[in-house]
Parts: C-alpha cells; sequence; structure tokens
C-alpha cells in the first residue's frame, strides 16, 4: 500500500525531504534498493514477481513513487501492475506533460494508484481514480492510500510530525525521521475510515508502520535533497517480527 510524507521547501539546508514506507505481502519478493544493474543511472528497490518499484530516483533527478488507492470494489483481476509506472518514468526521457498524458490515456488499465512524479524540485502527484493532478508546492503533505492529504488519523500524524522536526531542528536527524515512520499508533475505531476493508483490517492499516504475519511494511526510506544538490537515501529493511535486518545507503550529487 505505502505511505509517503514529503516536506517541499520546509527546511532551511534541505528542500526536499521524503520519508516513506513501503507495505506488501511478506511472501511476494522484493530486490532492496541499488542503482539497478540494467540501468545505472536508476536508484531504486525492485519487485522480482513483476518488475517494476514503489518509489526510485535517478541521477538527473526525476523523482517517481507511488502509493495504491484502496477500493476494493474497483479491483481490476488483469490490471497491469502499478509499479510499472514508477520503473518507466525514472528510465524515459518524457516531460512530465507527456507521461501526464500517458497516465490519463491508460488509467483504466491499472488498479487505484496515486502517482508522484516530476523532477525533484518540481513534483506532481496524480490519482487515476480521480483524475486529478495536485502540484507539490511549498508545504508539508501526506500521501497514502486516498487522495493526497485525506484526513486519515495517519496521514495528519506523520504530517503534523515532519513539520514540527522541519520547523524545530537546527540539523536534521535522521533517527527522528525515521522514527516517524516507526509509529504503530492504530486509529480509534470512530476515526477509521471506511475503504470497503473487514474492520480487523481498518486497524491494522491504520498505523504507519504495519505489522502482522503475513503482511505489513517492508522497508522505510528517507529521500533528502540538501541545498547543494546533494542525494541522501537511506533505507531500512523489515522482516514480519518488524526488526530492521538491515540497512543501506547511498549519496550522489544531482
Amino acid at each position: 500500500m505505502c505511505i509517503l510524507f514529503i516536506a517541499v521547501e520546509q527546511h532551511p539546508d534541505y528542500p526536499l525531504i521524503i520519508a516513506a514506507n513501503r507495505d506488501e505481502f511478506y511472501q511476494r519478493e522484493t530486490a532492496q534498493s541499488k542503482f539497478w544493474d540494467d540501468n545505472e543511472q536508476v536508484l531504486a528497490g525492485r519487485d522480482l514477481e513483476a518488475g517494476g518499484t514503489w518509489m526510485g530516483m535517478n541521477k538527473n533527478g526525476r523523482l517517481c513513487a507511488l502509493t495504491n488507492v484502496r477500493d476494493p470494489q474497483k479491483i481490476l483481476t488483469n490490471a497491469t501492475s502499478r509499479g510499472y509506472l514508477v520503473s518507466e518514468f525514472l528510465t524515459n526521457q518524457d516531460s512530465q506533460l507527456s507521461y501526464l498524458a500517458k497516465l490519463q490515456e491508460s488509467k483504466h488499465q491499472y488498479n487505484g494508484y496515486n502517482l508522484m512524479f516530476g523532477q525533484w524540485n518540481n513534483l506532481w502527484v496524480y490519482n487515476n481514480h480521480t483524475d486529478k493532478l495536485a502540484k507539490l508546492t511549498a508545504g508539508v503533505y501526506g500521501l497514502s492510500n486516498a487522495d493526497l492529504d485525506s484526513p486519515w488519523p495517519k496521514i495528519n500524524q506523520g504530517v503534523n510530525k515532519l513539520k514540527e522536526h522541519c520547523q524545530q531542528a537546527q540539523a536534521l536527524n535522521t533517527d527522528k525521521l525515521f522514527a516517524i515512520l516507526l509509529d504503530q499508533t492504530q486509529a480509534r475505531d470512530e476515526l477509521l475510515p471506511k475503504t470497503g476493508v473487514p474492520i480487523d483490517w481498518e486497524r491494522k492499516l491504520s498505523s504507519i508502520f504495519i505489522q502482522s504475519p503475513d503482511y505489513g511494511t517492508r522497508s522505510s526510506t528517507l529521500l533528502l535533497v540538501n541545498k547543494n544538490k546533494h542525494v541522501t537515501w537511506l533505507e531500512h529493511t523489515f522482516d514480519n517480527q518488524g526488526i530492521n535486518r538491515q540497512q543501506r545507503s547511498f549519496n550522489f550529487y544531482l
């Protein structure tokens, strides 16, 4: 499902901060983030089942990330994998307007999604269910499994914590940013969204960090771009007990 918290021009030293969790079934085979063997310009993980990815960046500053829209009443059994949308944007040279046209033309081929895409300093979010496009101007945003900034408890919680850290921190503290992504606080039943899944799943999915035996948060990623265009990519990988099993880091200049 995935969740992203995005701060645009909110920290004096970092014009872009993204804190993201990837939630997925543990049985789905995954390659951890690295520069791809078949395209060394692209830094991303890889879904080994379908071949796409959920979030990545290339050395030219193109950035893309995906969240599913949770709507079990509109599931297509023959849909194309949404992960291809991310890998295609990262590996081609289409302008943002050209790529948007492709998204709109193909929107019915995919199950529901939000796609954040663009240059790192000119990002947009497209929702194929609503056919809406939003530009990420200066501010703090939360993107989960409905519309951008839907007032779900975990979205409000993460946005407020990221906003507070950007306002109060003299120097960015990556431990505190990862702590936002590790929060397992579940929403009270009266605050749960009604997305069409059973109530026990609504509860499980209502926390920023999700843990269950079969499905949960597989990885947490921080993407930081400072005012000198230095990119830091930090990734923590978790098992189905919520234990951090591996940490990876990458650094490069745009």
